[in-house]
């Protein structure tokens, strides 16, 4: 279990008595932290930046009444994942496809050669990425969520990952290279090789 500096701890009270520089610098501490819990859960675009808000306003609310301020990463991230299952709960989910804005009908100056290849790029592209997303999803759900909080953009750092997903900072990396070569692994039985690992 990882336990946050005493500083978290001093601005969270300050923040409580009023201190406006306090909410400054939890809101910069920690902001970073419930961003990357929301897309950690498939989140994106506005969903995403909803569950930080709410989150953020759950921790106003409540910020008098915290039991142990020294833990407000953890109390944050436990909340951004709760605001974030709801509203996956709330909406009917699906696979995400590539931008199919070339597939709609319109003006087309291209020859019919151009255009027939430029399609059959396009179905193979989206027929990889199909078998990708398929082999995500037989992914434990705890590797596909440190997999996609490590892929976010920008990245959190491993300190913040350690308190969103409750373990020591020594072994994300480990663990992240078990979530890569498994998937990589799923990625092979489907016939895509080649894929990155990258670094973090």
């Amino acid at each position: 279990m990882v336990t946050e500096d005493a500083g978290a701890a001093a601005e969270v009270k300050a923040a409580a008595d009023g201190d406006a520089a306090a909410w400054r610098q939890l809101v910069g501490r920690f902001s970073g932290l419930v961003w990357a819990v929301a897309r950690g859960h498939g989140l994106t675009g506005a969903d995403a930046e909803d569950v930080c808000q709410v989150t953020w306003f759950r921790f106003a609310e409540h910020i008098n009444r915290i039991k142990e301020p020294d833990r407000a990463g953890a109390w944050l991230a436990t909340t951004a994942r709760h605001e974030a299952l709801k509203v996956i709960r709330g909406a009917q989910r699906v696979a995400p496809i590539p931008d199919l804005e070339g597939f709609v009908p319109g003006v087309d100056d291209r020859s019919p050669e151009h255009a027939v290849v430029e399609a059959e790029e396009r179905i193979a592209e989206m027929e990889r990425l199909r078998r990708l997303w398929s082999a995500f999803q037989e992914l434990p759900e705890r590797c596909a969520r440190l997999l996609r909080v490590l892929l976010a953009s920008p990245p959190p750092s491993y300190a913040e990952i350690a308190v969103a997903f409750e373990m020591p900072v020594g072994s994300i990396g480990p663990t992240r290279a078990r979530c890569l070569r498994r998937l990589r692994e799923l990625l092979a039985q489907r016939g895509i090789t080649g894929v990155e690992s990258g670094h973090g």
